[in-house]
């Protein structure tokens, strides 16, 4: 059955990828006449984003690549940028 929710129940949601990586939380959701567009997601602390974009403060994931929402969001890994960790020595 499918169960419907207010998009303001989503702010702060926790972001995880398809592959179980913390990504970071909802801050906002993008609405085009009266449908989701996408959304934007605050780099936290500990986050995927807070590693890979340094001082920017986020990103905007459209929401095709939103696999599910409930207590947590689950995006695509396609939605998340490529990261090499020898590139920060």
């Amino acid at each position: 059955m499918l169960k419907m929710k207010k998009i303001t129940e989503s702010y702060d949601m926790k972001v995880f990828s398809d592959d179980g990586d913390y990504f970071g939380d909802v801050e906002e959701g993008i609405l085009t006449h009266s449908k989701v567009f996408g959304w934007r997601i605050r780099a936290t602390k500990g986050s995927f984003l807070s590693r890979v974009l340094g001082s920017a403060k986020g990103v905007i994931v459209p929401h095709t690549l939103v696999k599910s929402i409930g207590d947590i969001m689950i995006i695509s890994k396609a939605a998340m940028p490529a990261y090499n960790p020898d590139e920060d020595k």
